[in-house]
């Protein structure tokens, strides 16, 4: 018998009721968040927004834009609370699923050399490094850079 409870949870779109408790998480876990109107940018624009809810609470979403063939990851977040338990994995593999099932043929996406446990997410995953944005990421000491991922799909 497993220790760890059976995860199943539900996918669903982002709608602009959501933004308070996304908010709330973008400043939990990220200490330059995104702003209100990144997110409705991003479901304007037509992009593949979809917030994770389990156990009737909204534990993560995620941000997904396609076109050109590519896949590219804008967001991906776990509220603080629900990390390390596994759903920031199947919230990555729930776009992982989506591009590869609309026929993309990489996903691609950036991530801070810092945030360690993402990286090792990406990794797990299969994604490998293809390239380096210099001082992509604002930081406390001037401007992070950022490493391009990608995943053949």
């Amino acid at each position: 018998m497993s220790a760890q409870p059976d995860l199943t949870p539900a996918f669903r779109p982002m709608e602009l009721a959501d933004f308070p408790r996304i908010m709330t998480v973008e400043r939990e876990v990220y200490p330059y968040p995104w702003t209100p109107g990144n997110f409705t940018d991003s479901i304007r624009a037509g992009y593949y927004c979809r917030i994770m809810e389990y156990g009737g609470e909204m534990t993560g979403y995620g941000v997904l834009a396609m076109g050109a063939g590519e896949a590219h990851l804008l967001n991906l977040s776990v509220a603080s609370a629900w990390q390390r338990q596994g759903l920031g994995n199947l919230l990555l593999r729930h776009f992982i699923g989506h591009a590869r099932g609309s026929g993309t043929a990489v996903l691609l996406l950036e991530v801070r050399p810092s945030n360690v446990p993402a990286r090792r997410l990406y990794a797990a995953a299969g994604f490998r490094q293809v390239g380096l944005r210099k001082g992509y990421y604002p930081a406390m000491a001037g401007r992070e850079d950022a490493l391009v991922l990608e995943l053949p799909l």
